[in-house]
């Protein structure tokens, strides 16, 4: 093989933001630590989030569940992009939301929501881009950075081509340039596409963008039976957030669903080694808080989140002990 074509290939994997943080020199690592964001833990690096889809069940307003997250002390917060609307739809300013957001001492890691921005059907896809236009519109004027890309409508049977799903990310990625706004490929476990871990990877290096990601969930690398060492070879920059939650020994992957994901470290989940992974790739991933737990909507929600930010700091201890 040639020099030059040696080149092209390290390119194309530099580009995408897939070089495994192991490939990094002790000054780079030195100058990643003396740069962490602002949100960031000092000591570990990882920033603790709330996504609000934790609290979800208790129905707060937008404005409760930020000041909620706030009070019991995340510096960052994941909201769900549907109570953003409805925030605007009633009359709600999204400029001074982002100001109050500030005051809170929050950072908008991400946002999660459902454009079909993957599927077969041309006229959908094209309602599906023109839906993520729009979510990433609000999420930008809040000061948001990142909006979750999962693979919503392409759930079920036929399989996609991977070659197709890639032009359609790509799509995506170029849309977020304008928009201000990163798309994060998601993995879901459930689904018949990109379920597995090495799927998404697959299309975020292939897209061949410098903003190209990956979003990942332990429960649903458990779920799509992805395994955890596949993340060896994500750098910290191409895992920019990592959907935090554990999951009970039953029941298994094929009957296990959303409402089983409990607290970090209350589970059988290998989440000391997830930790140790990350940690060792050197970037500085946001651990977002996310479960569907109704018998957690059913305590008191300030509880519900300073537990989940309690857990999370201990797992990271441990992981790192």
């Amino acid at each position: 093989m040639s020099d030059t074509a040696k080149h092209t290939r390290r390119d194309l994997f530099t580009k995408a933001g897939l070089l495994t943080g192991a490939a990094l020199t002790s000054g780079a690592m030195q100058a990643a630590e003396s740069s962490l964001p602002a949100s960031a833990d000092k000591k570990s690096g990882f920033t603790f989030c709330l996504n609000t889809a934790t609290i979800r069940g208790h129905h707060l307003s937008l404005v409760a569940e930020f000041e909620l997250a706030a009070k019991a002390g995340y510096k960052a917060i994941e909201p769900w992009v549907e109570p953003i609307h409805r925030y605007v739809a009633e009359g709600g300013s999204l400029k001074d939301f982002a100001k109050r957001v500030v005051d809170l001492g929050l950072s908008i890691e991400s946002a999660i929501g459902f454009p079909q921005w993957i599927v077969e059907d041309d006229a959908l896809r094209a309602k599906g881009m023109e839906q993520a236009k729009k979510d990433m519109d609000v999420v930008a004027q809040i000061g948001g950075k990142r909006l979750a890309a999962p693979p919503a409508g392409a759930t079920k049977e036929p399989l996609l081509d991977l070659h197709k799903v890639t032009e359609r990310y790509r799509a995506l990625l170029e849309l977020g340039d304008q928009m201000g706004i990163i798309p994060e490929l998601e993995v879901w476990g459930f689904s018949q596409n990109i379920k597995h871990l090495s799927d998404a990877m697959f299309v975020a290096l292939s897209a061949g963008h410098p903003k190209a990601c990956v979003l990942a969930d332990v429960f649903h690398l458990y779920k799509g039976g992805s395994g955890v060492e596949g993340l060896r070879l994500l750098s910290g920059e191409s895992l920019p957030v990592l959907h935090m939650n554990d999951y009970p020994a039953e029941p298994l992957p094929d009957k296990i669903d959303d409402s089983f994901r409990i607290f970090p470290g209350d589970g059988v989940a290998p989440i000391s080694r997830i930790l140790r992974i990350l940690h060792d790739n050197g970037g500085h991933t946001v651990l977002s808080l996310e479960l569907f737990n109704k018998d957690y909507w059913r305590q008191d929600a300030l509880k519900v989140a300073q537990t989940g930010l309690e857990k999370m700091k201990l797992a990271v201890e441990k992981a790192l002990a």
